[in-house]
């Protein structure tokens, strides 16, 4: 007995002295529940680094937080022990119903008022700072610094406003670049980083009442000496080696404002000299650091969703996703019909009737059913009536969405939202945000909160990522922060969209929903592509916009054309409507950023698989071994014959006899063209197609 209770003891002894004997090597140490991820924390100045199946993927890299009482919280003081975090989550409207979590988590405190929090998941690292006073504080700075080996290949969206860099609408391509070659200009999140065994994708989580982060390149030198002789007087000279860095820099808080004219958009004219107000104790934004082994793990990592602030609106039976009629992208072209299109009541029957006829659950009002220079919108320009407009969809079991801009819906938010919800309106598209400062965040907050308490969901355009609000307020359905369709109507001629369209997927779609706005009808290959605002053109294969709707995460997602491009195809319309916008299980098959993703998605017992292609014509191979016992008809849109030279090319074709169905013991070879993209639906058991 005295033995047994001795090998206890010493394994007791083991378990809680890994932290002791690190702090006394000048260092706390935390792991991933599968061990493979050890975070080593220095404590004086604060630091850490990251090591990954036995490589150090992140360097030595500080943070610190200043405030404006004059602390500096840099060196840590003590740490609590590690604890298990473990955690299942209902995620309505997401790639997956739930999300299940493990990690580790050690609290670090760093003055008597502030402490830092950092966790350990298998999939990746997250820390978050906590400011325990009661006093209200100023945040002058927050550092943040991420620095790597070497010269890594990394993937930046730059600010498109290099004068003012956080006043941008989060849409930019991907600059694909040594690390060292990367602009001085500030990338928004998420930024991918090439470590060569792994590659860390950097974003941010609980994104409330705090600016957002960006990222900066940052040249650090690292000096080495050789003391190879014992003789110090013999010692080879120090080298110098050039490391490179990422480091955060914040859109200060808002001093003053002004309004543009034509949308009555509100811009910052001038700033204060700190970050953001702390009103007492609260936790700042997770800081958080994915890794990946893989590329297809990429879009379904969920730490972002999983940090988040749990669900504010209770019970989410009241919010439909689906797809929408839209009218903006398509500049309400219709062709053949007897009447003036535009901002009519004529026109926008006509969308009803079409999206009645296609099982289509919304039309969208997009800008102009108010004056957008009058800031009041709700005051409908004389065109339309409202009332009849929505009777009439509701007849046809079609609802209506109304867009606005963001400061216009908060400047009238309560009256707005009472009025047009007892009309029948069912959602808001807010737009033009473009920034993402202290105001900023607490408006898109303030809105979300009040559109819930009315049920009215969101549409979030000219907006950045999710960054978690998405869990916390579920009826904001889908987020911009996307180089999307929308932007096939300006130049440049040599914009690279398809790059884009496999690259994002792997990267931005790590935070969850993307409005993209797919189902462009006019489609060109990359030679002769020009942008036209009045008649829009995708690039690629009309089968690389089909295939969008099942690789892109969007529970509430646009059918863009017009509906009168759509009418002569209407057997490639069936196809599009029926593709859920909400599923039961997310998984990549294969797939490389920036070359292409093969996505299978699963609603009920039956599967949906996209592919989507970049410039280089190409083979995939599909194993269907992920799939249940059983056999499945399937049916297959893919690219035409002649796609490499008319994108509009396609077929579809359905297999339903015995020789032809689809079980877990089969494969496929699928040919896409150049910008090209496919799509199978899989339906078990022999049911109908």
């Amino acid at each position: 007995m005295k033995k047994t209770i001795l090998v206890a003891l010493w394994a007791f002894c083991l378990t809680i002295g890994s932290t002791q004997l690190s702090a006394a090597a000048n260092k706390f140490s935390i792991s991933s529940p599968d061990g493979k991820t050890t975070v080593n924390i220095s404590p004086n100045p604060l630091s850490f680094n990251i090591e990954h199946n036995g490589a150090t993927v992140l360097k030595k890299s500080s943070i610190s937080l200043k405030l404006s009482d004059g602390t500096h919280a840099k060196r840590v003081s003590s740490s609590s022990r590690v604890k298990k975090v473990t955690s299942s989550t209902a995620a309505p409207f997401y790639r997956q119903p739930k999300i299940a979590s493990t990690c580790n988590e050690m609290t670090l405190t760093v003055t008597s008022y502030i402490s830092v929090t950092f966790r350990v998941y298998n999939d990746g690292v997250a820390y978050r700072w906590n400011y325990n006073g009661k006093l209200p504080v100023n945040v002058t700075n927050e550092q943040a610094q991420f620095c790597f080996w070497g010269n890594p290949k990394a993937w930046m969206s730059y600010s498109t406003n290099e004068k003012k860099p956080f006043a941008m609408a989060f849409q930019a391509p991907y600059t694909q670049t040594p690390l060292a070659d990367a602009e001085d200009t500030p990338s928004f999140l998420p930024v991918t980083v090439d470590c060569s065994s792994c590659k860390l994708t950097i974003h941010e989580s609980d994104l409330e009442d705090y600016p957002g982060m960006f990222l900066q390149k940052e040249h650090t030198l690292t000096l080495k000496s050789n003391a190879a002789k014992a003789d110090k007087s013999q010692q080879t000279p120090i080298s110098a080696e050039l490391g490179n860095a990422l480091t955060a820099v914040f859109a200060h808080y808002p001093k003053a404002f002004a309004k543009y004219p034509g949308r009555q958009q509100m811009y910052v004219t001038d700033t204060e000299r700190y970050i953001a107000r702390l009103k007492g104790k609260r936790s700042l934004p997770w800081r958080i650091i994915a890794i990946s082994d893989d590329d297809t793990q990429m879009p379904l990592n969920n730490l972002v969703y999983d940090l988040a602030s749990p669900n504010r609106i209770g019970d989410t039976s009241w919010i439909k996703p689906g797809k929408v009629a839209w009218d903006w992208w398509n500049a309400w072209n219709l062709k053949g019909v007897p009447f003036k299109a535009g901002i009519n009541m004529d026109t926008y029957k006509y969308y009803i009737d079409f999206a009645a006829k296609n099982n289509i659950e919304y039309i969208v009002l997009d800008e102009g059913w108010y004056v957008p220079s009058s800031g009041d919108m709700l005051t409908v320009v004389p065109e339309l009536n409202l009332p009849e407009l929505i009777s009439y969809a509701k007849e046809r079991n079609v609802d209506i969405v109304l867009w606005t801009v963001f400061n216009v819906l908060d400047e009238q938010l309560e009256e707005a939202c009472r009025r047009y919800s007892q009309m029948g309106v069912k959602g808001f598209k807010v737009d033009f945000l473009d920034r993402d400062d202290q105001t900023a965040q607490q408006m898109a907050y303030r809105i979300a909160e009040k559109a819930a308490k009315y049920h009215l969901f969101l549409d979030y355009h000219g907006f950045y990522a999710p960054k978690g609000l998405n869990r916390t307020y579920p009826h904001i359905l889908n987020f911009e922060g996307v180089f999307g369709l929308e932007d096939t109507k300006w130049g440049p001629d040599d914009k690279d969209m398809v790059t884009y369209d496999v690259t994002f997927p792997y990267i931005r779609q790590m935070c969850g929903q993307s409005d993209y706005t797919p189902g462009a009808m006019r489609n060109s290959q990359q030679v002769g592509w020009h942008p036209n605002y009045y008649n829009p053109v995708s690039q690629g294969t009309r089968c690389h916009q089909a295939a969008l709707y099942i690789v892109t995460d969007s529970p509430f997602t646009m059918l863009c054309d017009a509906p009168t491009n759509y009418e002569p195809e209407p057997d490639y319309v069936k196809f599009l409507t029926e593709i859920p916008t909400v599923f039961d299980e997310t998984r990549v098959l294969s797939g490389k950023v920036g070359e292409f993703i093969v996505t299978a998605r699963r609603l009920g017992n039956n599967w949906y698989i996209g592919g989507l292609n970049g410039w280089d014509a190409r083979d995939v191979s599909l194993d269907f071994s992920f799939l249940p016992e059983g056999n499945y008809q399937y049916i297959l849109l893919s690219d035409g014959i002649n796609a490499d030279r008319n994108a509009e090319d396609y077929t579809i074709n359905v297999f339903k006899d015995q020789t032809n169905l689809i079980n877990n013991r089969r494969s496929l070879t699928q040919h896409m063209a150049p910008g090209g993209g496919f799509v199978i639906k899989l339906k078990h058991n022999l049911g109908s197609l």
